[in-house]
């Protein structure tokens, strides 16, 4: 193959697998390449990435080292991606009877999901989580695109167990919204005793269902290492549950008004 082709093929299977790592023998069997030519090659796409701004080129040495990619958001595409999604949510049209707002359409977008997904792996890649968690049903999409970015594999807790799990732990938790006693299971064989695991949801108003899902983590033996929610908001003040990350905050929602006031979230400048 042409240098060009080369490094077409190792981008594309760098970018598809994030914070894989690669050996240079690898790439230098697939192409039937000395390892210095593929090593011209990666140094020629980490140049490329950093000057685009469209994340970096990682190598690592020692027995076990190689190349991997960093997928990377800078602050103002950061900032473009959380005021985009702050401005749909804050559409009147999203209200719906009860004061509930319709999400779907930004949960279903295989566009915004990645962007939320890199933006998450982004805040929470220094942790080294080894698995995605979430809950079903409506944080699944958010938590598999993560999952993604990070490369990770994704455990959904199901709100009721299923005979096809095998063997399952089971625990009761007080919803923070309804104050309701809720019921959520997971598999036994889902996670390894002292995994350290990332949990993401899509929606958070108390915290309650956050919580019970690190104390579901607890009963595993495993290491909560970061918790992120794409909203939470404003009301109540007093959550069940702290040190969550959220991208978007809703301070109002005002039914007979039809008017929502939703905004990136404090951290975000």
């Amino acid at each position: 193959m042409r240098r060009s082709q080369r490094i077409v093929a190792i981008t594309k299977a760098l970018v598809e697998q994030p914070y894989r790592v690669f050996q240079l023998r690898e790439f230098a069997e697939l192409f039937n390449s000395a390892k210095s030519t593929i090593s011209e090659d990666i140094a020629i796409i980490k140049e490329t990435l950093l000057e685009l701004n469209n994340g970096r080129i990682e190598t690592l040495h020692g027995v076990s080292g190689g190349v991997r990619y960093v997928p990377y958001v800078s602050s103002s595409e950061l900032h473009r991606r959380v005021n985009n999604l702050a401005k749909k949510l804050s559409e009147p049209k999203r209200i719906l009877p009860g004061g509930f707002i319709y999400l779907n359409d930004l949960v279903d977008s295989p566009v915004s999901l990645a962007e939320i997904g890199e933006i998450f792996a982004q805040k929470f890649s220094d942790k080294d989580p080894e698995y995605t968690v979430t809950v079903e049903t409506s944080g699944i999409p958010i938590a598999l695109m993560t999952a993604r970015a990070l490369n990770l594999p994704l455990v959904v807790v199901s709100r009721q167990s299923r005979l096809t799990e095998g063997p399952v732990l089971t625990m009761n938790y007080l919803s923070g919204s309804s104050r309701r006693l809720e019921t959520m299971s997971l598999s036994r064989r889902a996670l390894p005793p002292h995994a350290k695991v990332l949990i993401i949801d899509d929606f958070m108003k108390a915290g309650g269902t956050l919580r019970g899902l690190v104390e579901l983590m607890d009963e595993f033996e495993c290491e909560v290492v970061g918790k992120g929610v794409l909203i939470d908001t404003a009301e109540p003040k007093e959550k069940l549950i702290d040190g969550y990350l959220s991208l978007i905050r809703i301070d109002e929602i005002d039914e007979a008004k039809q008017k929502i006031v939703a905004k990136p979230a404090d951290w975000i400048s």
